[in-house]
């Protein structure tokens, strides 16, 4: 009977829960939009959108969706490759300064790169490139490219493997399949971990990644949180600290697509296990978290843009733990490229499609009957 009970009970820890009734409302600001990638929210309440196709398009607070902003970075558009993150400076009001990573190079030579810019109306001007991946590779896929500002004022972003280069990841001289710290200027930060070049690449922060395509910060407990896409299975949320091995491709949950093994490792000394792992994908895409008032029960939660299930999932934290997981937003029966938090304390999805769309959701209003 005792075992019985413990078996109930370990059953019941790992489901999934759900609220009997959502309490939001979605609200589509924006749509036609070319595998819009990611958003920045600016001061005028307008929004930043960086595409796929290598484009910059603002779209007014009222959804309207203006054309390409010019003297932008030309982009290796081919499969993965494109724009893929756009975040603004923290001193943005002052210095109009925003952060574009996309794909550079050529079908032969192409790697993840990172632009400073001065954003005006319809334009960039004052574009100067930060950081460019070593290696670049041949293949377009596995960029990584998603960044944050870190409290310091340092910018982290992250790079994948590059698919047909995977075992690079466990390579600390090699920038493929990190995470990458530099100044906004492109310097090295002096307390990088690796920052006398003995050791590793003095920009490397982390190593042993695959596709890491989320990243996101608890600005008021300092934590970063990272997802990576895995293999056939093996997609894993983590929280990112300086010098950790995350496994990639030496220890990992999923298989190659072909159903064949990668590692007989799932766990190993020294390597950092997963937050969170699904088996199988969900694909996983864009990442926030929401710490807000305007939904207090999603507070202490990560959200995760699903790609393949087309939804997303809601991790609940807890004393830095994963107590549970909540599927929402399956309505809008779409690829989920991205999720951000706006000033405002709510929530801002981007679809992937070739008519993509950008969506807001709110508290739904209180019922008039």
């Amino acid at each position: 009977m005792r075992i019985a009970l413990i078996l109930i009970l370990a059953l019941f820890s790992k489901l999934t829960y759900s609220e009997e009734a959502p309490n939001y409302q979605l609200k589509t600001i924006a749509q036609g939009l070319n595998f819009p990638w990611s958003m920045a929210f600016l001061p005028n309440g307008d929004y930043l959108l960086a595409m796929r196709s290598g484009e910059l398009r603002r779209v007014s607070s009222s959804g309207s969706v203006g054309e390409p902003l010019s003297n932008t970075p030309e982009s290796y558009v081919a499969d993965q490759g494109g724009y893929f993150d756009v975040i603004l400076d923290p001193n943005y009001a002052d210095n109009k300064t925003i952060y574009l990573s996309f794909a550079h190079g050529t079908q032969k030579a192409n790697g993840t790169r990172i632009v400073s810019a001065t954003l005006l109306a319809d334009s960039l001007e004052n574009v100067t490139p930060i950081f460019t991946v070593e290696p670049l590779k041949d293949t377009p896929v596995h960029y990584g490219g998603r960044m944050v500002i870190l409290a310091d004022g340092t910018l982290l972003t992250t790079t994948g493997d590059g698919f047909q280069y995977r075992e690079a990841a466990q390579d600390r001289f090699s920038q493929l399949g990190k995470t990458i710290r530099i100044n906004t200027d492109g310097s090295v930060p002096a307390d990088n971990p690796f920052a006398d070049g003995k050791q590793g690449n003095r920009k490397v922060y982390t190593y042993g990644h695959r596709s890491p395509q989320g990243l996101t910060l608890d600005a008021a407990n300092n934590i970063v949180y990272m997802h990576e896409h895995g293999a056939k299975g093996g997609d894993e949320v983590n929280i990112v600290s300086a010098a950790n091995n995350y496994g990639w491709p030496a220890v990992t949950y999923g298989v190659n697509y072909s159903g064949a093994q990668i590692s007989p490792l799932q766990e190993a000394p020294g390597v950092q296990q997963p937050l969170k792992y699904w088996d199988p994908s969900i694909a996983p895409s864009g990442l926030a978290f929401y710490n807000g008032s305007k939904f207090p029960n999603w507070r202490n939660s990560l959200f995760v843009g699903a790609l393949v299930d087309k939804e997303v999932s809601r991790l609940q934290l807890e004393n830095g733990e994963v107590v549970g997981e909540q599927r929402l937003f399956s309505e809008l029966d779409s690829r989920i490229r991205d999720i951000r938090v706006g000033p405002d304390g709510l929530l801002y999805i981007l679809t992937d499609s070739e008519s993509g769309m950008l969506i807001r959701v709110s508290p739904k209003l209180p019922s008039s009957e």
